[in-house]
């Protein structure tokens, strides 16, 4: 499982997280992320916002209507997998 490194937005805190599943909508990739590989966790929504050379620069979902639509097309990808928002 792939793993991305990024700061957490309330206290900057570098972060670890492993991807469970990728998606493009409209141009912008997503990422669904956990930070456990194997064990229930919570999960996070991602989106790409800028691309630097070979780093990717991504930011949490946060919009309630953009996660919701985000989550659901998860939800359909991996159907063994529930999301609660």
């Amino acid at each position: 499982m792939e793993k991305i490194m990024l700061n957490a937005p309330d206290s900057g805190e570098a972060i670890e997280l492993f991807v469970l599943e990728q998606t493009c909508i409209n141009g912008r990739n997503y990422l669904l992320a956990t930070e456990e590989e194997e064990a229930d966790s919570d999960a996070y929504i991602l989106k790409e916002i800028q691309t630097e050379g070979e780093d990717t620069v991504y930011e949490f979902v946060e919009d309630d209507v953009e996660l919701d639509a985000i989550s659901r097309v998860f939800e359909e990808m991996l159907e063994d997998v529930g999301i609660e928002r």
